[in-house]
C-alpha cells in the first residue's frame, strides 16, 4: 500500500498549519493539489481580481514544483468562482498566458457564493514525474 507523502512549498508552512491541511498529497506518482487561493504573503485576499488570479497560478506552482513537478505535469484541473459570468474573460486571459500549449488538462469550471474571502480558487491532480 502506498503511503501519502505531505507536500509543502517554502514559506506557507503557517498557513497550512493554521487551518490543519496539506498544501498537496503525494500518492505513488499522483499529486493532489489543495485548492490554491490568490493570496498576499500575510495570506489575505489580493483585491485586484486579475492578480488574484495570477496569484493563485503562482501558489500552485510553487506546490507543483516542491513535489518535482511543473503546470506540464497537470491531467485535472477544478476551479471556483464567486461570479463566472463576468468573471471568466480574465480567468481565461490569464490561464491561456499561463498554461501553455495543447494537449490542455481537463478542466471543470465550478461557480459558488463563498471563498473565504477569495474571489477564485484552482485544484489540481498532477503526475509527478518519475526523476522526481
Amino acid at each position: 500500500m502506498t503511503k501519502r507523502e505531505a507536500i509543502f512549498p517554502a514559506g506557507r508552512h503557517a498557513l497550512y498549519a493554521e487551518h490543519r491541511y496539506s498544501a498537496a498529497i503525494r500518492s505513488g506518482d499522483l499529486l493532489f493539489v489543495s485548492g490554491q487561493v490568490g493570496s498576499r504573503a500575510d495570506g489575505s485576499p489580493e483585491p485586484d481580481f486579475a492578480r488574484q488570479v495570477e496569484l493563485a497560478f503562482e501558489n500552485l506552482k510553487a506546490v507543483l514544483k516542491a513535489a518535482g513537478a511543473t503546470l506540464d505535469d497537470v491531467i485535472d484541473v477544478t476551479t471556483f468562482h464567486t461570479d463566472p459570468q463576468n468573471q471568466f474573460e480574465t480567468i481565461m486571459a490569464v490561464r491561456n498566458r499561463i498554461i501553455g500549449e495543447a494537449p490542455y488538462p481537463n478542466w471543470t469550471a465550478v461557480g459558488v457564493n463563498w471563498l473565504a474571502g477569495f474571489d477564485f480558487e484552482i485544484k489540481v491532480i498532477a503526475r509527478v514525474p518519475q526523476a522526481a
